[in-house]
């Protein structure tokens, strides 16, 4: 399979949040016509995400999984795959900050931040990259953070910019291996971005800690980040891959 097809599924990891990126990616991407297959630990969070989209008349589908247990993602595929058009997109969106110093960070901490931002983000492609190679079609995006570049930020350490420098690294080497196949994979990096995983909503009183050193002076919002998700696991994007696109206001250049 060389064209894009009609009916397709894109794969949305950590999409249970109410204002998180993964939602406003499932949102942007059902608006272009695609069905989406939400994955999320949190089952009420998750469901709540879906209905909204079937609201809207979007084909969707609330996977309950844990990203860092291959048989839970195992067991949401083949209910994805049974019940929607064939995955050509997967975003692995989701992801745990950490603001714990490198000093007070105790293998358990780190384990933990590592194996839900990397490992989890290993283990979904695994398992949904197979079928795309056999179709010979596919998008896989991947969230890091400027933290990788930076070493941590106010909200996140030495592990959290470890686990998602291992995401780009991850990108490219899969981007190069796979590019022969059909399938492009790319990464993008936010920065500030008003999420829960800043811990909670940043309010009036907390925004001068994050906004400070922004050149464009605001936060950035979900929406922002899910548009650039959104055209790298479109049609246009196919000549583009091990890409690495930061959405973050000027924080880092270059």
């Amino acid at each position: 399979m060389t064209g894009f097809p009609d009916e397709r599924t894109a794969v949305v990891t950590g999409a249970g949040s109410p204002r998180g990126i993964g939602i406003a990616t499932a949102r942007r991407l059902v608006a272009r016509g695609w069905a989406v297959a939400l994955l999320d630990r949190d089952e009420e969070q998750v469901s709540s995400r879906v209905a909204e989209l079937r609201a809207s008349g979007a084909s969707a589908l609330s996977a309950v999984a844990d990203v860092t247990d291959p048989a839970s993602i195992d067991a949401a595929a083949h209910r994805i795959e049974a019940e929607l058009p064939p995955v050509v997109a997967l975003a692995n969106v989701a992801g745990i900050s950490d603001p714990t110093l490198f000093a007070d960070t105790d293998l358990a901490r780190w384990n933990r931040v590592m194996s839900v931002n990397a490992t989890g983000t290993f283990l979904c492609m695994k398992r949904f990259v197979p079928g795309m190679v056999e179709r010979g079609l596919g998008r896989v995006v991947n969230l890091s953070s400027t933290a990788a570049q930076t070493g941590g930020g106010t909200y996140s350490a030495t592990a959290y910019a470890a686990s998602k420098s291992a995401v780009e690294g991850l990108t490219h080497g899969a981007a190069l291996e796979l590019a022969p196949t059909g399938v492009t994979v790319n990464v993008v990096s936010p920065a500030v971005i008003d999420t829960d995983i800043m811990g909670g909503r940043i309010t009036e009183e907390r925004a001068p800690q994050f906004v400070g050193g922004l050149p464009v002076g605001r936060m950035g919002r979900t929406d922002e980040v899910a548009a650039v998700i959104e055209f790298l696991a479109g049609p246009d994007a196919g000549y583009i891959t091990g890409a690495h696109y930061n959405v973050n206001g000027g924080a880092r250049i270059g």
